[in-house]
């Protein structure tokens, strides 16, 4: 019984960091490192909740529902009120409303993801674990960006999770059962890394997640792009010769 609740307890765990990132992140500027490795590390445990389901065989509408739960706190609420402390508590009331449009837009995202049919091997639009995960790092260099930046890159990745651009999906890349007992280990180093740099270590994350963001503009821009230059050529062919 303990091991089939085992995905559900990750879940948990992972809903659990979301409110204390949201903690730490009111607790003032001092405390916006670690909300932002609490975020991290929550994405840790959301990656690890599904995989554990299949290697158990104990998945679950139950647990899909949580996890979906879960998430929009973690990833959705928790990043957007680190964002609020330190930069959009500053723009009054559309500040306020940034704030809510991310999580929401986060919210729609998974509403979508449920009932929907997805593309193998893909997601489509930003994840919202992404999406949280670079909110939640990006607004550590709130001191480097300008905060109209910020807010509009907050918008962007909203934009981004409800859209329908395609992002590769890598929760299902296999892991070796016999490599499973390797995760706690990774896990610890990574908490232990990010309390003994907390300044660093976030913000060196945000540059994969970043990246990973940035990849499906691309690619969507290359696919209108594509698309753009064959009804050119159709409309070019269908020129009759003088």
């Amino acid at each position: 019984m303990f091991v089939k609740s085992l995905p559900n307890m990750l879940t948990v765990s992972n809903l659990f960091l979301g409110v204390l990132a949201i903690i730490l992140a009111f607790r003032g500027d001092h405390y916006v490192d670690y909300a932002a490795i609490t975020v991290i590390i929550g994405m840790l445990a959301d990656g690890l909740d599904g995989r554990v389901a299949r290697m158990l065989n104990a998945q679950s509408e139950f647990g899909k529902e949580l996890d979906s739960l879960s998430d929009v706190i973690t990833f959705g609420i928790a990043p957007a009120f680190i964002m609020y402390v330190v930069v959009l508590q500053h723009f009054d009331l559309l500040g306020i409303l940034v704030t809510a449009i991310f999580p929401i837009c986060g919210a729609l995202r998974l509403a979508r993801f449920n009932v929907q049919a997805g593309v193998p091997g893909y997601f489509i639009g930003l994840p919202i674990t992404a999406a949280g995960g670079v909110l939640a790092t990006l607004a550590l260099y709130h001191q480097v960006f300008n905060p109209v930046l910020l807010a509009v890159s907050m918008l962007l990745l909203a934009f981004l999770m409800v859209s329908k651009v395609k992002y590769p999906n890598f929760k299902k890349v296999g892991i070796p059962k016999s490599a499973y007992w390797i995760t706690p280990i990774i896990i610890a180093i990574v908490v232990v890394v990010a309390i003994k740099y907390p300044q660093q270590f976030p913000k060196i994350v945000f540059l994969p997640l970043a990246f990973y963001a940035l990849y499906g503009i691309k690619k969507n821009v290359d696919f209108l792009v594509k698309k753009l230059r064959k009804r050119k050529n159709k409309e070019e062919e269908s020129v009759p010769f003088e």
